[in-house]
């Protein structure tokens, strides 16, 4: 009765349009184009776990950027394991007529899809011209959940993978200014429910009414959340509620490995028992035999998600398929690799994770990966991903360090963390000999040398581009320095073959007219001051005009750079070097780095730690003073003046 009396209230007019005119406008909300005025979701959860989604939103139009926003009305659903119904959409104008639109308009189209072709679709409603001032309310039903499995008659297709069981993560926060949020889940008296609210606080309650539990969760007056440059995922900076009846993360694990091994996920077939055979002939090492079955599943099954129909989601695609197609998304990738490892004599389990955000010591399901664990001879289980790791030196990717990951295991598996990878397993060195003459002319010769993540990054000049376009590829690179650059000479070796060592570059090249000369001095800035190679340098592009940061920041991996460059300069020339010395020190990150003079030579050295990939608040300083000390560098060039 008190869900009832609730919505009854939030659907009745009056208080609608007493909202309505008492909401403010443009003015009061500088800067938002939308006001929300109310967003309430009731869940009805039934014994099976089966979940009816009952959502009614007020939308208010403040700028004609807002009427735009709210011209088309779209819900989203996946039909093999969730349906969706729109079922009211009415209009409130700014002088006060109400029309209530006709839902035999409401169409029902395939949503885009790109890399993952599952079959998503969207009900999609026109609302037509609105002016600010008008009101929007929309109330629409679903009912199901975010995965399927294999199941019998149509009603048991919505219910959840972990049958009698309800998840949620509900965000409460909006890219618009909104009044109130309400979330209120009715579940059976016998059903517990687990839940916390994170990254701020709400009000709530408990309520015991016919047998059922019924729990409600409001926020007021809320703004958007201010953005930051390189920022945490909005899931772990901002409000949130997760809620799950699943008791802890070893009934998931648990679970996780039933539904895979029940299916038949890893069972072996005569074809793919040969090729691993041949694959590992001449492999010596365990290591060898790991790496060999990881790179050939990451380089050679393309990521591209083809429905199986009601068995997609959790479910791994078995052997067969996926020895046959080829091609999956990363659970089908994991799970070959899996049937690989198992036919070469490996103790291996699929694992799930989460990538971009961060996941709550709460058993839900915030996961949107899979990947692979094996133990090997020391014990410990290893992680390896076949999707992250096409032309990546590694069996894990260290772009996912610092990442929550639950593996399916028969007896159950708490929740873990990736562990952080040393940046000197990421580091890029370059080294160069260069000359500046009396004419401005820039010359010389330098090598490079990148491993792990780095090394991706510096091989992505190559293999994002046809083997035709290598050499250009690589000038590109200095060109980006002076639009006069020529290479000279180059070797590269082969790029495709990542894995026979770290990728080595080595180039000659010369630059006439870069530096600026005038009667009795020489300016220029030198090649390894200038965003040479940047794209392996991914904290050139950090602003660190910011002081302070509010949320934690993430770069791309950790990361180690050694630059040195040493330049001979006319004998009949005297350096003035900029004051841009500096050596900085922390646990996140440092830096050391300037300029020294030898004889008629100007020697610049640059190192700088970044030790990890997710950082706090807290770490900013360091990190920024780091960078800091590269960037200035860069923007301070070298002045030679000629002798007497």
């Amino acid at each position: 009765m008190l869900v009832l009396i609730f919505c009854g209230f939030i659907i009745n007019a009056d208080p609608v349009e007493d909202l309505i005119k008492t909401s403010g406008d443009a003015d009061k909300y500088k800067g938002s184009n939308v006001l929300v005025l109310f967003d309430s979701t009731w869940v009805d959860v039934q014994q099976t776990g089966l979940s009816h989604f009952h959502i009614h939103q007020l939308f208010k139009v403040l700028t004609q950027a807002g009427a735009l926003e709210l011209r088309v009305i779209k819900v989203d659903y996946d039909p093999i394991s969730a349906d969706a119904e729109i079922r009211l959409l009415r209009v409130f104008r700014r002088n006060g007529d109400v029309e209530i639109l006709d839902l035999k308009n409401v169409k029902d189209y395939a949503a885009p899809a790109r890399g993952i072709y599952w079959g998503a679709r969207e009900k999609m409603i026109e609302v037509g011209r609105l002016e600010p001032g008008d009101v929007v309310e929309l109330k629409y039903f679903k009912k199901g959940f975010t995965y399927a499995l294999l199941m019998d008659d149509d009603d048991d297709r919505f219910i959840p993978p972990m049958r009698g069981h309800y998840y949620d993560i509900v965000p409460f926060w909006s890219n618009h200014p909104m009044l109130e949020k309400v979330y209120i889940a009715q579940l059976p008296a016998d059903k517990p429910l687990q839940y916390q609210f994170y990254n701020g606080e709400c009000q709530s309650s408990l309520r015991f009414e016919n047998g059922k539990h019924i729990y409600t969760f409001s926020m007021k007056n809320f703004m958007p959340l201010k953005r930051e440059p390189n920022m945490l995922d909005f899931f772990d900076v901002a409000p949130k509620l997760i809620l799950t009846t699943s008791p802890d993360w070893e009934a998931k694990s648990r679970w996780f490995y039933n539904v895979n091994e029940d299916y038949g996920s890893f069972e072996p077939t005569p074809e793919a028992e040969a090729f691993v055979k041949e694959l590992l002939k001449d492999a010596k090492t365990e290591l060898d035999s790991v790496s060999i079955l990881t790179h050939w599943v990451g380089d050679n099954m393309r990521y591209s998600g083809i429905s199986m129909g009601s068995n997609e989601g959790y479910t791994l695609h078995n052997t067969e398929m996926n020895f046959r197609d080829r091609c999956g998304v990363c659970k089908d990738k994991a799970a070959l690799l899996i049937s690989f490892l198992r036919i070469a004599g490996f103790e291996t389990y699929a694992a799930m994770t989460m990538a971009g955000s961060r996941i709550e010591d709460i058993p839900a399901d915030h996961f949107n990966h899979s990947v692979t664990v094996v133990k090997l001879s020391d014990g410990k289980f290893h992680l390896l991903d076949p999707t992250w790791v096409p032309f990546i030196r590694e069996l894990w990717s260290s772009a996912e360090q610092q990442q929550n990951y639950l593996i399916g295991l028969p007896e159950g598996a708490d929740l873990m963390i990736t562990p952080v990878s040393p940046p000197e397993n990421h580091y890029l060195k370059i080294k160069a000999r260069s000359s500046i003459m009396a004419d401005g002319t820039f010359e010389g010769s330098l090598s490079v040398e990148a491993e792990g993540q780095t090394d991706a990054a510096v091989r992505g000049i190559f293999i994002r581009e046809y083997k035709s376009e290598w050499d250009k590829a690589l000038e590109a690179e200095l060109l980006k320095v002076h639009p006069a650059a020529v290479i000279t000479q180059m070797d590269y070796g082969d790029p495709i073959d990542y894995l026979s060592g770290p990728i080595t570059i080595n180039i000659s090249y010369q630059i006439k007219g870069y530096a600026i000369t005038g009667d009795n001095e020489i300016i220029f800035t030198p090649l390894l001051a200038t965003p040479f190679m940047s794209r392996a340098m991914g904290h050139l592009y950090f602003n660190t005009d910011q002081e302070e940061k509010k949320y934690g920041f993430r770069d791309r991996c950790s990361r180690l750079v050694e630059l040195e460059e040493t330049i001979t300069f006319p004998d009949n020339f005297k350096p003035l070097l900029p004051d841009v010395n500096k050596t900085t020190s922390g646990n996140s990150a440092r830096f050391s780095g300037g300029y020294r003079i030898k004889g008629n030579s100007i020697q610049l050295n640059q190192e700088i730690v970044l030790g990890k990939r997710i950082y706090e608040a807290a770490d900013w300083n360091e990190f920024r003073e780091a960078v800091k000390g590269q960037k200035k560098i860069s923007e301070m060039p070298v002045v030679l003046k000629k002798s007497n």
